[in-house]
């Protein structure tokens, strides 16, 4: 696709629409400052929400989203380039990427592109959107990121991403702990698991249930294991509900000897049946 955007310079855009916040009107925010999610917010008047976020993870991750109020009904594409801004003459602009202009869908830019958009702005330099109105061929869009206000609202932002956990919902959604022998004592792997599942639990106001189910193996009495395992089970609800969890949340259940998964006649494999197995559900 030909963009029009290379063929005019930076003081040539009184053919097109163009939309940016002005001086007045600029305003950056955090729209999420959480140890789960970090989003960075710029509202563009009579446009949309330019949005910069960031979520628990194992690796530092990273999405722009331009959220327009009038969504695209056909497939194009926005060429994406960082522009000075007019208390800036001189300053030649850059092509950063090309954006996918999807029918239906908030068009969004990967990590590298949007950190390369944030030094952008830091920098002072406003990245800038440009592409055909999907709903008339004869115009051309300009959609401008403002620098006005924005320096304060960064640094909070990167404090923020700064402190995002190291793990995502999916790494714990679905965990199995194991004891050691003859004990309702967690292994030591098993005791940093349900750590991490508690911090992300007092955070996330989203999950609405939590299930604890408790296993023994076969060594010893049927009703004594069975007991066992119902002890483990409401000790972990017990841990959870002390650290602030809603009680009505959590569901606890002892299975004693049932549902094996490995033989009983290996110390090893004695071992993986002594579990717990904690599944989260979202809304």
């Amino acid at each position: 696709m030909a963009f029009f955007v290379s063929l005019l310079p930076n003081n040539a855009l009184a053919g097109i629409r163009q939309y940016s916040a002005d001086l007045n009107s600029s305003k950056w925010q955090l729209a999420n400052d959480s140890r789960l999610q970090c989003t960075l917010a710029h509202q563009i008047p009579h446009y949309g929400q330019a949005r910069f976020s960031a979520k628990a993870s194992r690796q530092l991750n990273m999405e722009f989203e331009l959220d327009m109020m009038l969504l695209p009904d056909s497939y194009s594409l926005a060429q994406v380039r960082s522009e000075s801004p007019k208390w800036r003459p001189g300053y030649g602009g850059k092509v950063l990427a090309n954006m996918k202009l999807h029918k239906q869908f908030t068009p969004s830019l990967p990590k590298k592109v949007a950190w390369t958009m944030l030094s952008e702005l830091e920098q002072g330099m406003s990245p800038t959107f440009y592409y055909n109105d999907w709903h008339s061929e004869q115009d051309k869009i300009s959609v401008g990121l403002s620098t006005a206000r924005f320096k304060g609202a960064y640094r909070n932002f990167v404090t923020c991403v700064s402190n995002l956990l190291n793990y995502s919902f999916e790494d714990i959604a679905y965990t199995v702990l194991n004891y050691q022998s003859n004990s309702d004592k967690f292994t030591k792997a098993s005791q940093r698991r349900i750590d991490m599942i508690r911090e992300y639990l007092s955070l996330d106001p989203d999950l609405e249930l939590v299930l604890v189910d408790a296993y023994s193996d076969s060594y010893g009495g049927r009703w004594s294991n069975l007991k066992l395992s119902e002890k483990r089970a409401m000790k972990i609800r017990d841990y959870f509900v002390k650290n602030g969890i809603d009680a009505s949340r959590i569901e606890a259940t002892g299975y004693g000897e049932k549902r094996h998964i490995a033989s009983n006649e290996t110390t090893l494999g004695r071992g993986k049946n002594r579990r717990v197995v904690i599944q989260m559900q979202k809304l």
